[in-house]
C-alpha cells in the first residue's frame, strides 16, 4: 500500500540523566583496527522511551493514535506482519490518522544499561511464546501444527520469534512515566495498547485521563478494579480466539468482560469486539494474523460507534 506523509520522525520520552562513580577504564576494540580507552564512569542518559510517529499528507480530524506494545515485544507489533502484510500502522496512516509508536523503556530502540534494574531480564523462549499467545497447543510445537482454523501465519513463525526481546519485570512504572509523558507531549490521543501495554495503559489513565480521547484494549492483561478510572473516556476491549485453550484464557475472557459490565454499570462508555462476523482463528496477536485489518476495522467502528454515543 502507498501513501504520503508530511512529516516522519521520532523522538524519545522520559527518562533521566544518571551518574557513575564506579570502575576503571580499560582499553577496549570497537573495531578490529580501532582502539580506545573506554571508562565506565560518568554522566549517562538512561531510562527513555522512543518514539517513532507518521504524519499522513491527506490527516483526518481523528485524535492521534498512540501505540504500546506488550511484553517481551516493542514497536514492531504494530508494524510489518512477520509474513510482510501491511501491519496495523500502515493502515492506519491510510486512514488518515496520525500515529505515534513507542518503543518502551527497556524495549527496542530504547535501548538499556546494564545492572540499572532489580532482577534479571527474562527473554521468552519459541516454544513458550507459541502456546502462550495462542498460537498453537504445546505438543503441536515442533512440527508448527497450529489450532484448527488459527490464522496466524504460522509459515513465518521463526520471523515472529524475532520480535521478541528480553523484559524486565521491574520497570513497569517507568513504563507508565514513558507514556504519560507521551500524552503529555501529543495531547489528546487514542490510545490503542496490547497484552502487557493495557497494565501501563490504565495507570497512566489514573494519572493523565484528560488525554485519553479513547482508548482501545487488543487482549490487556490487566483488570479494572475502578471503572471510574475510564470516566469519559469511550474504551473497547478485542478478544481474540482459543481462549478455552488454557485456565489462564478463561480466567482473562471473565476479566475484560467484567470490564465491560462494571463500566456500563458506572454509565461509561464501553465495548467487547471479537472477530469480524463469520472470521474465526485469531491469536493473542490479532494484529499480526491474517485477516489483521478486519479486526482493526472491527476495533475503530466500535470506538466510533461509542463515541458518537457520548
Amino acid at each position: 500500500m502507498s501513501y504520503s506523509l508530511s512529516d516522519f520522525g521520532s523522538y524519545t520520552v522520559s527518562g533521566r540523566v544518571i551518574k557513575i562513580t564506579e570502575g576503571e577504564p580499560q582499553d577496549v576494540s570497537f573495531t578490529r583496527s580501532a582502539k580506545y580507552t573506554h571508562d565506565p564512569r560518568g554522566h549517562f542518559a538512561v531510562e527513555h522511551a522512543y518514539v517513532q510517529y507518521y504524519v499522513p499528507a491527506d490527516r483526518n480530524n481523528a485524535p492521534p493514535i498512540v501505540l504500546v506494545h506488550g511484553g517481551g515485544m516493542h514497536g514492531s507489533t504494530w508494524e510489518t506482519t512477520p509474513d510482510g502484510r501491511p501491519g496495523w500502522v500502515n493502515l492506519l496512516v491510510g486512514q488518515g490518522y496520525e500515529v505515534h509508536v513507542l518503543d518502551n523503556v527497556e524495549r527496542g530502540r530504547s535501548g538499556f544499561a546494564p545492572r540499572l534494574w532489580e532482577g534479571e531480564p527474562l527473554l521468552r523462549s519459541q516454544e513458550e511464546a507459541w502456546a502462550i499467545f495462542r498460537i498453537g497447543p504445546p505438543e503441536g510445537f515442533d512440527t508448527l501444527t497450529p489450532f484448527s482454523g488459527s490464522l496466524f501465519p504460522v509459515e513465518a513463525f521463526d520471523v515472529f520469534a524475532r520480535m521478541i526481546v528480553p523484559r524486565w519485570l521491574t520497570t513497569t512504572l517507568l513504563h507508565v512515566d514513558a507514556l504519560v509523558a507521551l500524552l503529555k507531549r501529543v495531547g489528546s490521543a487514542i490510545v490503542m495498547c496490547h497484552s502487557q501495554g493495557g497494565e501501563i495503559t490504565l495507570d497512566a489513565a489514573k494519572r493523565v485521563p484528560e488525554r485519553f480521547a479513547g482508548l482501545i484494549g487488543i487482549e490487556p492483561s490487566t483488570t479494572l478494579d475502578d471503572p471510574l478510572i475510564l470516566r469519559g473516556i469511550p474504551t473497547v476491549l478485542f478478544a481474540g480466539d482459543f481462549l478455552d485453550c488454557a485456565p489462564h484464557w478463561r480466567t482473562r475472557d471473565r476479566v475484560w468482560r467484567s470490564w465491560v459490565r462494571s463500566m456500563a454499570k458506572a454509565d461509561i462508555p464501553a465495548s467487547l469486539v471479537s472477530r469480524p462476523k463469520g472470521q474465526a482463528g485469531h491469536t493473542h496477536f490479532p494484529m499480526l494474523d491474517h485477516h489483521s485489518e478486519k479486526c482493526l476495522e472491527v476495533c475503530l467502528q466500535a470506538y466510533s460507534d461509542l463515541k458518537a454515543a457520548c
